[in-house]
């Protein structure tokens, strides 16, 4: 028998940030552990970390199509039995024309399925389990609550081989300290230039810290080379890197933005500030934070405001931050919490539930 063949549709660059990559990276190593042939299509382009990480794992890259043709035609030229779409730009009509062509076909979303009519939903946001009317359950046609068709939850959260190789045994103690350790990133090349907003917010405590930031572009770190540190406060620039689960673990405090990597804070057992950066965050973040599996520092876009209501939420946040800073308590609870929520193989029920739909299609349409 002939392994799967597996196609990954999603795009990663400077503006569109790599979020949709690192979870499709996380399931294609997941069916790559199990022998099956993983491509990729779409458009990867000045975002050096993430070719390096196809590269390494002999992930090829194609042409990604847009339209539901184009999606077909790939499908069958590349002889695939599965295709997973993470866009939120493709034309939707093009999950139920691969599904009419015989290919098994898992869309991944964020709460709006945007219309798709796939074989399989993924929603790894906290609470879609358990969220009334989930927009899956809706699926044009039918995706009624219970017949399979929607993996929800932090259960199938997508987690790659470096995170669950760090994951703890337990969830790590916070021991005191009077210069905590923080680590800041928004994501592979943090498209919404959340970094400079929030390490001003941190310094801005005046609580003695060692803050390395993960810097995703030129002009970020540009304007963060101009950001002042006070009393007791160091401030250190990196590049994305492979080490990112290594400097999570090593952080007394872990400030992100709240999207991909929540998951993988959850997973590793981080005490967390996240801060929502862009709208399709909004519903996890807030249940996220109303869980106490990480702190909430409110959304960017009211962090940036101008006059009153901007400082006000800079302050709201500023106090949410000192409070950790100096609590190594109020940290390890987040952490505790947040260890528990996630095991780490969330991908492996992913992987078994669309090979399952592929040998239920035996003898279907396959070049």
């Amino acid at each position: 028998m002939n392994p799967p063949r597996i196609g990954l549709r999603c795009d990663a660059g400077p503006r569109t940030g790599v979020g949709h990559l690192v979870r499709c990276l996380a399931l294609g190593e997941e069916f790559l552990a199990r022998g099956a042939r993983v491509e990729l299509f779409g458009t990867v382009h000045g975002v050096g970390w993430a070719a390096a990480q196809l590269a390494a794992r002999g992930i090829p890259v194609h042409p990604g199509p847009d339209t539901p043709a184009g999606l077909v035609e790939a499908a069958h030229r590349h002889a695939l039995d599965a295709l997973v779409l993470d866009s939120y730009e493709l034309d939707p009509a093009g999950a139920g024309a691969l599904r009419a062509a015989g290919v098994v076909t898992l869309a991944i979303v964020d709460g709006d399925t945007r219309g798709q009519d796939a074989d399989l939903y993924l929603d790894q946001n906290f609470g879609a389990d358990t969220a009334d009317a989930h927009p899956a359950d809706r699926a044009p046609t039918g995706g009624a609550p219970g017949d399979g068709r929607l993996l929800a939850g932090v259960r199938y959260a997508l987690l790659r081989d470096a995170v669950t190789a760090a994951r703890p045994a337990a969830p790590p103690p916070a021991g005191p300290t009077d210069r905590p350790r923080v680590l800041a990133f928004f994501g592979g090349t943090d498209a919404v230039g959340a970094a400079p907003v929030l390490t001003r917010v941190l310094l801005g405590t005046g609580h003695p810290m060692a803050v390395t930031v993960v810097v995703g572009r030129p002009e970020i770190e540009a304007e963060l080379t101009q950001v002042a540190t006070g009393r007791g406060q160091s401030l250190h620039l990196v590049a994305p890197t492979d080490a990112l689960p290594t400097l999570i673990g090593a952080a007394d405090l872990v400030v992100s933005a709240a999207g991909t990597s929540t998951w993988e804070l959850c997973c590793l057992g981080a005490p967390a500030a996240l801060v929502c950066v862009v709208d399709n965050q909004r519903d996890s973040y807030r249940r996220v934070v109303a869980h106490r599996l990480a702190a909430g520092l409110g959304e960017l876009p009211d962090l940036v405001a101008p006059g009153l209501a901007g400082r006000a939420a800079r302050a709201d946040a500023g106090r949410t931050l000192r409070a950790l800073l100096a609590s190594p308590q109020r940290r390890a609870a987040l952490a505790a919490r947040a260890w528990a929520t996630v095991d780490g193989h969330g991908r492996a029920r992913v992987a078994d539930a669309v090979l399952t739909r592929i040998a239920d299609r035996t003898g279907v349409l396959k070049p």
